[in-house]
């Protein structure tokens, strides 16, 4: 019985690795993840005027992510236990680390990035955060053999910056729209700076755990510490309606879908090759919002900051020396 189970997994292992490290589903899997995540801007935004969330109450704008995450996650394994993962069958050493990484790539990420989101626009917001993908090169830098920085990734890491530079020059608008804020624009880039190095984590913990289950379990642990903590200092979700809760539920599934793909893309591919999609997020997120939301995409600040940003992801992860699909861990 232990030898067919075994078997099972080698299999699963073996149709996982065909599948998410094809490089025509690589191209698909990995832009539909940043559809989502772009669109996750405007739908933040419209649920928190939907909900009457004001920029200054972070209590509610805990509550309104934990309840997100925390039903993604019990989707996340409702899902994965209906397909015959290992939900119930964790080993003992991994529990402590799946709640490390819920606390961080989702607990701490999102508080940044709900607050910092509520103090900033959806485009200003999506570009900022674009900054992770050069948080993600330099750290890898470090950490695998693999994804080395060199002349053309340092100079694509001037380039984006540069663009996230721009982004922040002061204008002429009032509020949101001037200047930098460190509670808006500096939330957003704390939240990337954490998510990359949590995600480079989720990655090394993903070659010996489900990357199903582990995202499953990560988001409901991060999620319900978000919920407990926004319910703690006071917050609530006030006049929930029709309109809301379909919102609410959109980002479930967005999140469960997006986070569970990109876990399985990290599983099986370097990371540079995954993260050179990570351009498409700001683009999305731009033009969502300034499609549902009305925001001035075409503003010069804007359209050269995406020009630069997107140019520099481009340049730090395009790697043309090492074969499609070889993962080096350094330790």
């Amino acid at each position: 019985m232990a030898a067919g189970a075994g078997r099972a997994a080698v299999l699963s292992g073996a149709s996982g690795a065909a599948l998410f490290s094809r490089p025509r589903n690589v191209v698909l899997l990995a832009t539909l993840c940043c559809l989502l995540w772009g669109s996750a801007y405007p739908a933040i935004k419209s649920g928190y005027a939907l909900l009457s969330i004001g920029r200054e109450d972070t209590a509610s704008q805990l509550v309104f992510a934990g309840w997100r995450f925390l039903l993604a996650g019990v989707l996340l394994l409702g899902i994965a236990r209906a397909m015959g993962r290992p939900v119930l069958a964790l080993p003992r050493a991994s529990l402590g680390p799946i709640a490390l990484l819920g606390l961080t790539q989702t607990a701490v990420q999102y508080v940044f990035f709900y607050v910092g989101l509520a103090h900033t626009t959806g485009v200003k917001g999506s570009i900022f955060n674009a900054t992770g993908t050069f948080f993600s090169v330099l750290l890898a830098h470090f950490i695998y053999h693999n994804d080395r920085l060199d002349r053309r990734k340092a100079l694509g890491c001037v380039i984006g910056f540069g663009g996230v530079m721009v982004v922040t020059l002061r204008g002429g608008g009032q509020g949101l729209e001037e200047g930098f804020t460190l509670l808006g624009d500096g939330f957003i880039v704390i939240a990337a700076f954490v998510l990359s190095a949590a995600s480079i984590y989720g990655k090394r913990l993903s070659q010996r755990i489900d990357a199903m289950v582990m995202t499953g379990y990560q988001l409901a642990i991060g999620g319900l510490a978000l919920l407990l903590g926004g319910y703690a200092f006071g917050g609530a979700l006030h006049g929930m309606s029709l309109a809301p809760a379909v919102l609410l539920g959109y980002m479930v599934v967005l999140s469960a879908a997006a986070f569970a793909i990109w876990a399985a893309l990290l599983k099986y591919n370097r990371v540079g090759k995954v993260a050179v999609f990570n351009f498409l997020i700001p683009v999305f997120g731009a033009l969502l919002s300034a499609l549902f939301l009305g925001e001035q995409v075409l503003a010069w600040r804007n359209a050269l900051a995406l020009l630069l940003v997107c140019g520099g992801i481009w340049l730090v992860t395009t790697d043309r020396t090492l074969p499609p699909g070889a993962v080096t861990p350094a330790g």
